[in-house]
């Protein structure tokens, strides 16, 4: 049986988790809240590149990705620093909503899995 490892657990949630090659990552928000979504996503996709190095993998490896944005009138600056972050790295499989954030500071919130 494989091994499923967890990383970053506390008693509600683990930070990634990896299964046969596959990095599965929680959602990821922005530490400096004062910042616009602009700013916010930047330093998400940051964290995203972050972890994913931990993992030995990085964006060109990513498969799917869900962003929550507290209003979704941000998706075009959100989506403008995506395809910045992205470059010709490919497009993973995508989600992207309006959601209430568990903290109204976060204007976006977003989670990848990616395979090594």
């Amino acid at each position: 049986m494989s091994k499923i490892s967890r990383y970053g657990s506390n008693p509600i949630l683990s930070g990634a988790v990896e299964y046969h090659n596959f990095v599965f990552c929680a959602g990821m928000t922005a530490d400096d809240l004062s910042l616009d979504v602009t700013g916010q996503t930047r330093q998400v996709v940051a964290k995203i590149d972050a972890a994913l190095e931990n993992f030995g993998t990085d964006k060109t490896r990513l498969l799917q990705a869900q962003i929550w944005l507290k209003d979704i009138r941000d998706r075009d600056a959100m989506n403008k620093v995506w395809v910045e972050w992205l470059g010709d790295a490919g497009r993973p499989a995508r989600a992207c909503v309006e959601a209430n954030m568990a903290d109204p500071r976060h204007l976006v919130e977003i989670m990848v899995t990616a395979c090594r």
